[in-house]
């Protein structure tokens, strides 16, 4: 629920910076598959052409995706002892919510080739489950960033568009929480475990940090 309020409180802001005629302009939603630091999916709602004296639209997008959990054995040290008992299974997922600001570059032919820079915001969780060691945990992390890239679209029908888009996006070092304990990049740790720190913590959970972008898709004008 932290999340989902954190998500809405952004779009509202987000929102609120645009000006009245965005609502009134062109409104593309759609839908983009690929990979964002793991294969995932992406809905989106942009506002095209939103200012009177400069070619600027907005974007807002919200996306899932599976993500790299990393070592489970030394997540289980960072976060809970030293045991070495147990078949480890791990997953990992990734929610993301994006703003982007998208400004046409150059044109070939038909084509316009549109650079997009804005705001991130991820919720990463990672899973460990050790059978026949009975732990099973998780570990949280929520972290912002930003990203930049390049994308086209290509008519398809009257109303439609479709989308392929390459970027990166980086995402800042942010606390780590996991059972019992949590690991800070400032030093102030939670319950830490002896002899190890935020260092070892990161190394072991595969979080977000540098991330390609690399998403086809479909966008409707409404």
């Amino acid at each position: 629920m932290r999340i989902l309020k954190r998500l809405s409180v952004l779009l509202l802001v987000a929102v609120a910076i645009l000006p009245v005629s965005a609502i009134a302009g062109p409104f593309y939603g759609g839908l983009n598959v690929g990979y964002t630091g793991g294969l995932g999916i992406q809905a989106t709602g942009s506002f095209m052409d939103f200012t009177r004296d400069l070619p600027l639209s907005a974007r807002f997008t919200l996306g899932y995706n599976s993500a790299s959990a990393g070592d489970p054995y030394e997540a289980r040290r960072n976060f809970i002892n030293d045991n070495t008992n147990g078949d480890p299974e791990k997953s990992a997922s990734t929610w993301q919510f994006r703003f982007d600001l998208m400004f046409p570059t150059f044109t070939v032919g038909p084509q316009t080739l549109y650079l997009f820079a804005g705001p991130r915001y991820a919720n990463y969780t990672a899973n460990y489950n050790f059978i026949g060691g009975n732990e099973d945990f998780d570990v949280n992390s929520n972290t912002w960033g930003a990203g930049l890239g390049f994308e086209s679209w290509f008519v398809v029908g009257d109303k439609s568009d479709f989308v392929m888009q390459l970027g990166v996006d980086w995402y800042a070092e942010s606390k780590l929480e996991g059972h019992d304990t949590a690991y800070l990049p400032s030093g102030d740790h939670v319950n830490p475990r002896d002899g190890y720190d935020y260092g070892t913590a990161d190394a072991a959970i595969d979080q977000p940090s540098l991330e390609l972008l690399a998403m086809v898709g479909m966008r409707f004008r409404f």
